[in-house]
Parts: structure tokens; sequence; C-alpha cells
């Protein structure tokens, strides 16, 4: 079974960046389709961005153009660089993953996935 393990999370101030990453454990399943979700307190998990394997990207509106989600197929990791945080963008960052190609319209979907990571805190002050 793949595990997921994120690292990277922490406390910033408004404007600044963070890199988070998300490192696959050895399997022999192979994730083609990551993607990071977040949630805040009292809020349901939301859809960050997601890569489709070898292929595109795509991101939820209120990040475009401040996150970049990468992939490292050697090493089995995923980033996201995420630049000019805002007080809005606090939430426990979460990996997923799943042995399926998803479509551009599914790679929102909290239930596509079934590899998740831990989270990884992220805290931006005003």
């Amino acid at each position: 079974q793949v595990q997921l393990v994120e690292s990277g999370g922490g406390l910033v101030q408004t404007g600044d960046s963070l890199r988070l990453s998300c490192e696959a454990s050895s399997g022999t399943t192979t994730l083609y389709t990551m993607a990071w979700f977040r949630q805040a307190p009292g809020k349901d998990r939301e859809f960050v961005a997601g890569i489709k394997y070898r292929t595109g990207t795509s991101y939820t509106g209120s990040v475009k153009g401040r996150f970049t989600i990468s992939r490292d197929y050697g090493q089995n990791t995923v980033y996201l660089q995420m630049n000019t945080l805002k007080p809005e963008d606090t939430a426990v960052y979460y990996c997923a993953g799943t042995n399926r190609h998803l479509i551009t319209s599914t790679l929102g979907s909290v239930e596509a996935y079934e590899v998740w990571g831990q989270g990884t805190q992220v805290t931006v002050s005003s």
C-alpha cells in the first residue's frame, strides 16, 4: 500500500512563500493522478491543485497565478509552491493520489482519490 507523507507547512506572514512536498512511499502501485486539497476549520475539504500523469495541471480559481503544482517522477514526490500567501490560505493541506487517470473535470473530487496523506498545517498571519 502506497503511503503519502506531506511536509513543508508552517507559520508565515501575508505575502510570503512556502513549498509543500508530498513523498510517496515505495510500492507497486503507481499514483497516476496527484492533487493537493486543503481544509480550513469548520469548512469542507476543497481542491487546490491537481496534476495528471505527465500531462496537464489544474487549479482552483483562488490560487491561480500564485500556486504551482509540480511532480518529480524519479523521486515520487509532488510539490506545491505557494507564493503571495494570504490569510485565507490558512488550512491543513492534504496530498492525495489515485491509480486512475482522472479527467480534468474530476480532479477536484475528494471521492476520486483513494490515498491520502496526514496533512500539514499552513498558517498565514495578517
